[in-house]
């Protein structure tokens, strides 16, 4: 079956659509892919590590609009690759990041999972 080409959203719609969830959410993963099938190595341990302490984490796939998803978040992170992990509207970082604080013993708390 030919499904049509996913379009994706524009540069608008991403810049709202991320500023929503920061908003909203208290824990967000963008990542390529999504929780049943991460597509790349980092997104995947990025995804583990938070799922140790929190069941309940709001993931994005920014696969359909790679690029603007990439503007967007810069604009809230001054980062532009994937993963990206926020907290209560603030980045934490990516999946190197989430590994630091969890050999640390910080990432619970970072979290808010203590």
């Amino acid at each position: 079956m030919d499904f049509p080409p996913n379009q994706g959203m524009d540069q608008n719609e991403v810049n709202e659509h991320v500023d929503d969830l920061l908003a909203e959410e208290e824990v967000v993963l963008f990542m390529k892919g999504n929780e049943l099938m991460p597509q790349c190595g980092y997104s995947r341990r990025a995804l583990g590590l938070i799922a140790q302490h929190r069941e309940d984490v709001e993931t994005v796939d920014v696969l359909e609009s790679l690029d603007e998803y990439r503007a967007a978040l810069e604009r809230h992170s001054g980062w532009e690759t994937i993963p990206q992990t926020f907290v209560d509207g603030e980045f934490v970082g990516g999946s190197d990041i989430l590994v630091e604080l969890d050999e640390r013993g910080e990432l619970a708390e970072t979290l808010n999972a203590e």
